[in-house]
C-alpha cells in the first residue's frame, strides 16, 4: 500500500514529542495519533481555511502543556502513563488532495483500519468536525460501538450545498451505520444549525440529547449513570462543546459549555465504563487562530 500520511509540517514537533511513525500497515503501537487536516468543504473558500492547520496547532500546544511524561499529572493522579511500558506514535497526517474530496476520505477510513489492526488507539487531531464520518467507517469491524459526542450543536443536517458529509452532518451519518448503536450529544445549547427537521429527526432516531444546562444541574457523574453500558466507545469532541472561556478560538462560541473539569471527567468515566475504540477532537465549525 503506497503511504496515506505525511510527516507532521516541518520544523514543526509531533505530538508530546512522539515518535513519528507512517508505516501504518507495520505499525506496533498503543496509541497512534492521526492528524486529520481536511474534510469535506461547503464552499471553496473552506478547502484551506484554519482547520486545516489544526493538527499542527494541537502539536504545538501539546508539547506546551507536558514537557515530560514522567511529570506528576494531577488530572490523572499520576504520570500520563502511569510508568507503563505504553508505546505512543504519531502516525502524521494524512495526506490532503483539495481536488480529491472523496480520495482523502478513502483515505482516512484506511488509515484507521490500519491502526485499529495494528490493535492500536487512534486518536485523531484537527480538521473540522465532519471528519468523524470517515473515522467511524474506518471502524465498522468494531461494532456496536456507542457514539458519544461533546458538541454545541446538534449535526444532524441531512445535507448543505449538495454536501453530505460536511461539518454539520457528522451524527446523522453515524445514525445511519449499521455498527453504530447509539449516541449521546452531551453539551448541547444555543442555535446551531438545526432545525425542527433535524431536532426530530435526532429524536426519532433514539439520540439522548444532553444540554449543557442538564449536565450542569445533575453533574457527570449524573450524564455517566445514563449512559448505557456498551462494549465499545467511540468518543468526538467538537471544540465549541467546551465553554469559550476555556475555548474561545471558534466562529461560534456559546455561553455556558462543558467545563474542562467536566470533560476530563467524562472522559475518565467513559474509559472505566466500556472499551473506547477511538476518539477526535476537531474545530468548532469554522475555527480561528
Amino acid at each position: 500500500m503506497s503511504m496515506i500520511t505525511e510527516k507532521p509540517k516541518q520544523n514543526m514537533p509531533s505530538f508530546l514529542r512522539f515518535e513519528v511513525d507512517l508505516e501504518l500497515a507495520d505499525l506496533r503501537a498503543d496509541i497512534a495519533i492521526l492528524g486529520v487536516p481536511h474534510a469535506d468543504p461547503y464552499s471553496m473558500d473552506q478547502i484551506n481555511n484554519d482547520q486545516a492547520k489544526a493538527p499542527t496547532a494541537v502539536r504545538q500546544a501539546s508539547v506546551k502543556a507536558c514537557s515530560d511524561l514522567e511529570r506528576w499529572d494531577f488530572d490523572l493522579g499520576g504520570p500520563v502513563f502511569d510508568n507503563r511500558p505504553i508505546r505512543a506514535v504519531d502516525c502524521g497526517d494524512v495526506i490532503g488532495d483539495p481536488r480529491d474530496i472523496s480520495g482523502n476520505s478513502q483515505r482516512v477510513e484506511d488509515a484507521v483500519r490500519l491502526i485499529r489492526q495494528a490493535k492500536a488507539l487512534p486518536i485523531i487531531i484537527g480538521g473540522d468536525h465532519g471528519v468523524p464520518i470517515p473515522v467511524l467507517r474506518g471502524l465498522s469491524d468494531e461494532g456496536p460501538i456507542y457514539v458519544i459526542q461533546i458538541d454545541a450543536h446538534l449535526d444532524w443536517v441531512d445535507q448543505r450545498n449538495g454536501v453530505s458529509e460536511g461539518f454539520s452532518s457528522p451524527m446523522r451519518r453515524a445514525s445511519e451505520m449499521a455498527h453504530v448503536s447509539g449516541m449521546h450529544q452531551i453539551g448541547l445549547r444555543n442555535q446551531g444549525s438545526a432545525t425542527t427537521v433535524e431536532f426530530e429527526a435526532a429524536q426519532a432516531y433514539g439520540s439522548n440529547l444532553v444540554t449543557a444546562e442538564y449536565l450542569h444541574d445533575h453533574g457527570v457523574d449524573k450524564v455517566l449513570s445514563e449512559i448505557p453500558d456498551a462494549a465499545n466507545f467511540y468518543i468526538t469532541i467538537d471544540a465549541d462543546g467546551l465553554d469559550p472561556s476555556i475555548m474561545p478560538a471558534v466562529a461560534g462560541p456559546a455561553p455556558g459549555g462543558v467545563t474542562y473539569q467536566q470533560a476530563c471527567k467524562l472522559i475518565r468515566g467513559l474509559v472505566k465504563k466500556g472499551n473506547v475504540v477511538g476518539m477526535n477532537g476537531h474545530c468548532g465549525d469554522h475555527a480561528k487562530s
